[in-house]
């Protein structure tokens, strides 16, 4: 159970995020200070990186949360229940509540935007993929019920929601409907997750 130095520390990791996020969304990524999210935020500029490896996870704050979910979803299975439906599960689940990293939640756009016009977000989320791919693959690896190959399993799992998760903010940003751009999330997920489950099977059980 975390101490109670450990809540206040995700307390004020929280906060710190908070404020930089309404600085972000306010001026632009680009255009808003380390020096400044401190000073708004009544902490210091070391406090900052005390909690923040760089200014992108200022934004990117639920990255790590990205990490356990996936983990979790692996480990956390019922034993008839494949790697891959179970990933598939979680982020199907993730969808149906609208949850922030499912990119459908109500608003999200200005800050899809901030993060599509920002290249070091861009370059942020691409070194993300490669660090949620070693979890992913750790996880599998330590799985006594999984028999596969780990490392292909996680690239095609973040290859896949990578496909899909970039067509829903396209069209978050389009400005279409969410309701169908919720419901086409949730079919080119299945769709996606049916090829790694299906496609492969045969050849390396999941």
């Amino acid at each position: 159970m975390p101490n109670r130095g450990d809540r206040g520390g995700s307390r004020t990791r929280a906060h710190i995020a908070d404020v930089a996020t309404a600085l972000f969304l306010d001026r632009g990524f680009d255009d808003v200070t380390i020096v400044e999210v401190a000073a708004a935020a009544g902490v210091s500029k070391v406090t900052v990186f005390k909690h923040f490896d760089r200014k992108e996870d200022l934004l990117l704050d639920r990255l790590p949360d990205v990490v356990e979910i996936a983990r979790a979803a692996v480990r956390e299975r019922a034993d008839e229940v494949s790697a891959v439906e179970a990933i598939r599960q979680t982020l199907l689940a993730l969808a149906e509540e609208r949850h922030g990293l499912s990119a459908l939640d109500e608003g999200i756009e200005p800050f899809l935007r901030i993060v599509v016009e920002a290249p070091t977000l861009i370059a942020r989320l691409r070194v993300f993929e490669h660090e949620i791919e070693a979890a992913l693959t750790e996880e599998l690896a330590a799985d006594e019920r999984f028999s596969g190959d780990s490392a292909l399993l996680a690239a095609l799992v973040v290859a896949a929601y990578r496909i899909v998760a970039v067509e829903t903010v396209r069209r978050r940003l389009a400005g279409d409907d969410p309701a169908d751009v919720a419901a086409a999330h949730r079919q080119r997920l299945n769709q996606a997750f049916d090829a790694i489950e299906y496609g492969i099977s045969a050849h390396a059980p999941w």
